[in-house]
């Protein structure tokens, strides 16, 4: 499925998919996250970290109209202020979505799947 968009010069689609690698790809780069984690992969309170290859797994899209929500599953440092680490995902999604994209995005919806210490 795709997110068109409607320009002057004509119409593009956007698949779901590249919407999700790229805000997996931002939200690697921030401070505090250890890695994203698949929200099927959540099995007996056990969230198994992402490769950087399977970044759009640990991301969903969703949109309906005009409307789009992105949903990520992320996993945070030990130690860090998890509430400033969301917020911070939130923040830089939504701008390089905008951004890179021209995608306007209504939410940024974080999901922390576990917390891990350095060494984990």
């Amino acid at each position: 499925m795709t997110i068109q968009l409607s320009t002057e010069l004509g119409k593009i689609e956007i698949e779901k998919e590249v919407i999700a690698t790229l805000a997996g790809a931002v939200a690697m780069e921030c401070y505090g996250l250890v890695g994203m984690s698949s929200r099927r992969a959540m099995k007996d309170g056990i969230a198994d970290i992402l490769r950087r290859e399977n970044l759009s797994r640990g991301v969903e899209v969703d949109n309906e109209g005009k409307l789009v929500e992105i949903n990520l599953y992320i996993i945070v440092r030990y130690g860090t202020k998890i509430s400033e680490v969301a917020h911070i995902v939130q923040e830089r999604v939504k701008y390089a979505m905008n951004k890179d994209l021209g995608i306007d995005v209504d939410r940024v919806n974080i999901y922390v799947q576990g917390v891990r210490g350095e060494n984990s």
